[in-house]
């Protein structure tokens, strides 16, 4: 036989108190003392309540949705990002939303305009194509990770920390020229940190460097074709010398090493490659390359309390919301692997 489910009105008669404190205590608790909160937990247990989630957001119009942005899923970092920014519904409790906005502002403000339709809780977002200001105007709680964030709260890498262990374990490898590739970034932009740290190493241990800031595509076909070009140039350019170089990413680093594997069938002396993020792939390579190391599932854990404490504020009687963005910065983890001596 079917079992009978459970009602607030059954609660209210166990209980003594009304349907509509029944009511108060699943939307919006706070609003009741902490005895009477007891009270009604107990009773729960006794009755085996099943929860109605579906009753239970149209009663309070809080969904425990949480919408995520991210840029794209080929680059590994944003895919493993979204990983364990999912594993911490066994934390938090929150379902999640995930759009792929491939770095164009038009769709990613049609898919933000979807998520809110769906009465979304908060946003944590990767991608940094729409301005904190912006996000910041949608009035719900907005957590970025490793992008512009005035106007936001965030979690971020120290980038410049970054930046200064990875040029400080070339300059110790002995090559003769290290060469660092990026996007020609913003300041505003906290991955910029890693270029500004790479210089200040080079230039406090008066080790020559290069700067190549150049869009490296956003499919494995652009980077690859792109890559190559930059290991020509590379080899045109500093011949026979040995070459340290600190790339934007695991995923970039990977497509590099292979590149250099497909030339020569090793990877050869005159290079020593340094990734950043440490990704799976950085593990997964056909030799485990360098990098240095976000704590991803650090940096995930911290977004999603940071924005679960700003969600659970907001369901106060009496919020008190903070007055300005909070930031939170991980110091990052060098790892050293076969692409470095």
């Amino acid at each position: 036989m079917k079992e009978k489910k459970v009602t607030f009105a059954d609660i209210a008669a166990y209980t003594g108190f009304s349907k509509t404190t029944i009511s108060r205590y699943f939307n919006n608790p706070d609003s009741l003392t902490l005895e009477n909160q007891e009270k009604i937990a107990a009773a729960l247990t006794v009755l085996d309540y099943k929860e109605n989630k579906v009753g239970r957001i149209l009663a309070s119009g809080r969904t425990e949705f949480v919408g995520i942005i991210i840029p794209n899923l080929y680059m590994h970092y944003y895919s493993e990002m979204l990983n364990q920014i999912l594993a911490t519904y066994e934390t938090y409790g929150y379902k999640f939303l995930v759009f792929a906005g491939s770095e164009k502002a038009d769709v990613e403000k049609r898919y933000i305009k979807e998520l809110l339709a769906y009465n979304i809780e908060g946003m944590i977002i990767l991608s940094g194509t729409i301005p904190s200001k912006e996000l910041a105007s949608y009035n719900i709680p907005v957590v970025g990770i490793e992008r512009e964030d005035q106007y936001i709260s965030s979690v971020n890498t120290d980038n410049y920390m970054g930046g200064v262990q990875a040029a400080g374990l070339l300059s110790k490898s002995g090559c003769d020229i290290l060469i660092h590739v990026n996007a020609d970034i913003p300041d505003s932009v906290p991955a910029s940190g890693r270029i500004h740290g790479f210089v200040d190493i080079c230039r406090e241990y008066h080790m020559p460097y290069e700067l190549i800031l150049t869009h490296l595509g956003n499919s494995f076909e652009e980077n690859r074709e792109r890559i190559s070009h930059l290991i020509d140039q590379m080899e045109a350019k500093y011949p026979q010398k040995k070459k340290g170089i600190f790339m934007p990413n695991d995923t970039h680093a990977n497509v590099l090493l292979n590149l250099l594997f497909q030339r020569y069938g090793k990877l050869p002396d005159t290079y020593q490659i340094i990734g950043f993020d440490n990704s799976p792939i950085s593990r997964e390579a056909v030799i485990p390359t360098s990098t240095v190391g976000q704590q991803i599932s650090v940096i995930a854990n911290e977004a999603m309390k940071l924005l679960s404490e700003q969600m659970t504020e907001r369901k106060k009687r009496r919020p008190v919301l903070p007055k300005e963005p909070v930031h939170k910065v991980i110091p990052p983890l060098l790892i050293r692997r076969e692409t470095t001596i």
